[in-house]
């Protein structure tokens, strides 16, 4: 049987969401197909976990480690890290240099897509609509006045490089407004300021296989905090998460294109999220995640139990679409 690698872990402030997403993949692999292995990358070391125990070093240079005095190959990565260096194209490029299949987007659609500032200009340009917004560097010169003058009140500042809401501020008064910049620096060499869009979120995923696309049920996002921050996303009870969403089917027809639209001018692949805010009939783009969360309470996962798929099986057919057995 090949040997397949669940990589989680990561160098960003979502390397717990990456374990727990990664734990659920695991246990989620066909054992009577695939031998899993859990491979745990953080601060230039790379382990191979039974459990929380590490059990051997992965040898970079292949891709390999040693069990039992045996070495063993690690044959296929299904990328479970969210955020750097799993989500950035970083480690996309790792293996596509040592010509190991992975499950992701690849390094060019990877970059794109985890850069917030270079998707949004991307995108627009394909009219998908989307809110306005302004990028800040380290050291540039901004006025605070002037950004809420062009963006209004109130906004978000958001790393362009980042996920899972980390760094993420909805700022209501110009002096909340150098607070969260730094705020959103710490997470990011970039920083995003955003108009604000009131609505309600609406979420979506999609999966290609080969030439077979699926487009899963959306799902309604009710945050009990202000926007959907990192609280809200991972701790139960701070959001009610409805799937399928509760919207006309042709609003559900238009977003469900919208998502296949976008993951084809991003050349996704494997599963992928599109997140939005639905205002006035038009669903506005906020973000696409290459590297969606896959624990059990997570939106894939729900979506694809309401569309009546089974994990299992769907992650069957990602692989042996890279492998064969």
């Amino acid at each position: 049987m090949k040997n397949i690698a669940i990589v989680t872990g990561g160098d960003s402030s979502e390397y717990v969401v990456s374990v727990k997403s990664g734990a659920n993949v695991l246990q989620a692999i066909d054992p009577k197909l695939f031998t899993p292995w859990m491979v745990f990358i953080r601060n230039g070391e790379w382990n191979v976990l039974n459990g929380e125990t590490v059990i051997a070093n992965v040898n970079r240079s292949d891709f390999s480690f040693v069990w039992n005095e045996e070495k063993i190959r690690l044959e296929y990565a299904y990328i479970m890290i969210h955020g750097t260096p799993g989500e950035d194209g970083n480690l996309q490029g790792y293996f596509e240099m040592l010509g190991i299949p992975y499950s992701s987007c690849g390094v060019q659609s990877s970059a794109l897509t985890f850069n917030k500032n270079f998707c949004n200009k991307y995108l627009q340009s394909y009219g998908i609509p989307l809110a306005r917004s302004l990028r800040l560097v380290p050291d540039e010169k901004w006025n605070p006045s002037e950004v809420i003058g062009e963006l209004g009140l109130p906004l978000f500042v958001k790393p362009s490089a980042g996920g899972s809401s980390f760094g993420v501020t909805k700022v209501k008064k110009e002096a909340e407004l150098a607070v969260a910049v730094a705020k959103a620096f710490d997470e990011s060499p970039e920083v995003l300021i955003e108009q604000f869009i009131d609505g309600k979120e609406f979420t979506c995923g999609v999966v290609k296989i080969g030439a077979k696309k699926i487009v899963l049920p959306v799902t309604e996002v009710i945050p009990k905090n202000e926007f959907f921050d990192y609280e809200a996303k991972y701790t139960p009870g701070m959001a009610e998460e409805i799937t399928p969403a509760r919207i006309s089917a042709s609003l559900t027809s238009k977003v469900q294109s919208l998502s296949s639209e976008i993951y084809d001018l991003c050349s996704c692949k494997g599963i992928v999220r599109v997140d939005y805010i639905l205002k006035d009939q038009t669903f506005y783009f906020l973000e696409i995640n290459t590297v969606p969360g896959m624990t059990a309470t997570s939106f894939i996962p729900q979506q694809i139990k309401a569309a009546g798929l089974n994990l299992t099986d769907l992650l069957t057919e990602i692989i042996e679409n890279n492998v064969e057995r």
